[in-house]
Protein backbone atom coordinates (compact mmCIF):
# COMPACT_ATOMS: atom_id res chain seq x y z
CA UNK A 1 0.00 0.00 0.00
CA UNK A 2 1.46 3.30 -0.65
CA UNK A 3 0.05 6.40 0.82
CA UNK A 4 0.14 10.18 0.15
CA UNK A 5 -0.82 13.12 2.08
CA UNK A 6 -2.47 15.45 -0.10
CA UNK A 7 -4.97 18.85 1.02
CA UNK A 8 -7.79 16.61 0.89
CA UNK A 9 -6.44 14.09 3.09
CA UNK A 10 -4.37 10.49 2.83
CA UNK A 11 -4.95 8.66 -0.18
CA UNK A 12 -3.79 4.84 0.02
CA UNK A 13 -3.56 3.40 -3.09
CA UNK A 14 -2.25 -0.59 -3.87
CA UNK A 15 1.03 -1.31 -5.29
CA UNK A 16 -0.25 -3.90 -7.58
CA UNK A 17 -2.77 -1.54 -9.24
CA UNK A 18 -0.33 1.13 -9.51
CA UNK A 19 2.33 -1.31 -11.24
CA UNK A 20 -0.46 -2.70 -13.44
CA UNK A 21 -1.89 1.22 -13.98
CA UNK A 22 1.67 2.20 -15.37
CA UNK A 23 2.55 -1.12 -17.27
CA UNK A 24 -0.45 -0.90 -19.12
CA UNK A 25 0.24 3.42 -19.49
CA UNK A 26 4.35 2.08 -20.55
CA UNK A 27 2.47 -0.63 -23.18
CA UNK A 28 0.08 1.54 -24.99
CA UNK A 29 2.88 4.41 -26.18
CA UNK A 30 4.42 3.43 -29.66
CA UNK A 31 7.34 1.40 -30.32
CA UNK A 32 7.98 -0.37 -26.98
CA UNK A 33 7.49 -4.05 -27.36
CA UNK A 34 7.15 -5.39 -24.25
CA UNK A 35 8.19 -5.10 -20.42
CA UNK A 36 11.37 -7.06 -19.20
CA UNK A 37 11.34 -8.44 -15.58
CA UNK A 38 13.54 -6.74 -13.36
CA UNK A 39 15.28 -8.89 -10.51
CA UNK A 40 15.49 -11.94 -9.04
CA UNK A 41 12.02 -11.54 -7.56
CA UNK A 42 10.43 -9.85 -10.68
CA UNK A 43 12.13 -12.84 -12.59
CA UNK A 44 11.01 -16.10 -10.63
CA UNK A 45 7.24 -14.27 -9.94
CA UNK A 46 7.01 -13.76 -14.21
CA UNK A 47 8.36 -17.21 -14.55
CA UNK A 48 5.88 -18.75 -12.24
CA UNK A 49 2.85 -16.78 -12.92
CA UNK A 50 2.49 -16.07 -16.26
CA UNK A 51 -0.36 -13.89 -15.88
CA UNK A 52 1.65 -11.47 -13.75
CA UNK A 53 4.14 -11.22 -16.37
CA UNK A 54 2.56 -7.66 -17.86
CA UNK A 55 3.75 -5.97 -14.67
CA UNK A 56 7.22 -6.62 -14.32
CA UNK A 57 9.39 -4.48 -15.24
CA UNK A 58 7.73 -1.70 -12.66
CA UNK A 59 9.82 -0.24 -9.79
CA UNK A 60 7.70 1.73 -7.72
CA UNK A 61 9.61 4.08 -4.75
CA UNK A 62 7.95 6.63 -2.47
CA UNK A 63 10.04 9.73 -2.26
CA UNK A 64 8.08 11.52 0.74
CA UNK A 65 4.67 12.31 -1.04
CA UNK A 66 5.81 11.75 -4.71
CA UNK A 67 6.89 8.17 -6.78
CA UNK A 68 10.01 7.11 -8.33
CA UNK A 69 9.33 4.92 -11.17
CA UNK A 70 11.96 2.62 -12.85
CA UNK A 71 10.42 1.28 -15.82
CA UNK A 72 12.55 -1.75 -17.83
CA UNK A 73 11.45 -1.62 -21.51
CA UNK A 74 11.65 -3.35 -24.72
CA UNK A 75 11.73 -1.16 -27.77
CA UNK A 76 10.91 -2.35 -31.06
CA UNK A 77 13.80 -1.99 -34.12
CA UNK A 78 14.20 1.49 -35.95
CA UNK A 79 12.17 3.72 -33.43
CA UNK A 80 13.88 6.86 -31.78
CA UNK A 81 15.20 5.64 -28.01
CA UNK A 82 15.16 9.27 -26.82
CA UNK A 83 11.23 9.87 -28.22
CA UNK A 84 9.87 6.91 -26.96
CA UNK A 85 11.16 7.71 -23.75
CA UNK A 86 9.98 11.28 -23.22
CA UNK A 87 6.61 10.10 -24.42
CA UNK A 88 6.57 7.08 -21.63
CA UNK A 89 7.50 9.76 -19.39
CA UNK A 90 5.19 12.38 -19.93
CA UNK A 91 2.12 9.67 -20.30
CA UNK A 92 2.87 7.66 -16.82
CA UNK A 93 3.32 10.99 -15.14
CA UNK A 94 -0.29 12.47 -16.27
CA UNK A 95 -1.92 9.20 -15.84
CA UNK A 96 -0.98 8.70 -12.70
CA UNK A 97 -1.96 12.35 -11.68
CA UNK A 98 -5.36 12.11 -12.91
CA UNK A 99 -6.04 8.32 -12.25
CA UNK A 100 -4.81 7.90 -8.88
CA UNK A 101 -4.10 11.80 -7.40
CA UNK A 102 -0.64 10.87 -6.90
CA UNK A 103 2.14 13.02 -8.42
CA UNK A 104 5.45 12.07 -9.83
CA UNK A 105 8.94 12.84 -9.01
CA UNK A 106 10.53 11.22 -11.84
CA UNK A 107 10.25 8.33 -13.89
CA UNK A 108 13.37 6.50 -15.61
CA UNK A 109 13.10 4.28 -18.74
CA UNK A 110 15.63 1.34 -19.10
CA UNK A 111 16.08 0.12 -22.35
CA UNK A 112 16.68 -3.22 -21.93
CA UNK A 113 16.19 -4.67 -25.20
CA UNK A 114 15.18 -4.51 -28.94
CA UNK A 115 12.95 -6.35 -31.09
CA UNK A 116 12.78 -6.12 -34.90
Amino acid sequence: MIKVNNHIGTIGVSARYLRSLISQTAQSCFGVAGMNSYGAVQSVSSFVKKDRAANSGVIIRQSGNKLVIDLHITVTYGVNVGAISESITHKVSYVLTERAGIEVESVNVYVDGLVD
